[in-house]
């Protein structure tokens, strides 16, 4: 009976250790969406990037932390058309003085802490890694089932983006180019 007792408190040590063992849901990369829009005084444009991998991690169905790498490369302007300025702009967008794409390909974005807000919303400060200069960045994500959402503001000029930019340049007039893009981001794991 002893012996019995004891194989009973094994198994509900193991069992409850491997309830509160994180389990990672790894980021379906051909169905996720990224959307990004940026704006300037005289209007705005938008498009997609593509994530090159991205992991959610959970702890006993609690978002504990996630990374993801985006493929800079893949930034693709969708309001205008092909013969439009479409290939003029994507190209300025990998050029250096934007994005770089061809020394700096991928961006990455590591949770650091996160804080639950409601049922399925989290606030989240993550590490946010852009032509190899990386600051903190706070947003709120919300996860349903195998789904999660979520919207970031991202002010370009502190990852040394500053073309265009009415914070250091005089004179642009209705060139202007806002500081800040937004990025809506819809996961599938």
């Amino acid at each position: 009976m002893k012996n019995f007792k004891t194989i009973a408190i094994a198994l509900l040590v193991a069992v409850g250790s491997f309830s509160a063992t994180a389990q990672e849901k790894k980021v379906d990369v051909k169905t996720s969406k990224i959307n990004w829009v940026g704006k300037k005084v005289t209007g705005q444009h938008e498009g997609t990037i593509d994530l090159s991998n991205g992991v959610l991690i959970f702890k006993s169905n609690k978002l504990v932390g996630g990374n993801f790498t985006v493929d800079m490369n893949s930034i693709s302007t969708t309001d205008l058309k092909a013969g439009q300025g479409k290939e003029k702009l994507d190209g300025h967008l990998k050029a250096d003085d934007f994005f770089g794409t061809e020394k700096y390909p991928t961006a990455k974005l590591v949770f650091k802490s996160i804080g639950k807000k409601s049922a399925n919303v989290y606030t989240v400060t993550a590490d946010l890694t852009i032509k190899d200069v990386t600051n903190p960045i706070k947003f709120e994500i919300t996860v349903n089932k195998n789904n999660a959402t979520a919207a970031l503001k991202v002010d370009r000029t502190k990852y040394g983006i500053k073309y265009g930019s009415g914070s250091f340049f005089d004179g642009l007039g209705d060139k202007a180019i806002y500081d800040e893009f937004e990025l809506a981001v819809d996961l599938k794991f």
